[in-house]
């Protein structure tokens, strides 16, 4: 029986949501083995003067237990 461990992750880039989520599995996957799976919860965006200057991404990664 595997069990499965569940992080939540926030994200961002400046190119776009895609990017920030693919930020966030470059990140995590420096410290933590076995992923899985992310689930993207929620999408953000910074502003500054009216106009976006990032994006963001809060995922929940989830990854395999040795």
């Amino acid at each position: 029986m595997s069990i499965v461990k569940v992080i939540e992750v926030i994200s961002s880039s400046e190119n776009g949501f895609e990017d920030a989520v693919r930020n966030a599995v470059i990140e995590v996957s420096k410290t933590v083995k076995n992923i899985d799976s992310v689930y993207v919860k929620d999408f953000k965006v910074h502003l500054k003067d009216n106009k976006i200057i990032s994006y963001g991404a809060i995922c929940k990664v989830s990854f395999r237990v040795e």
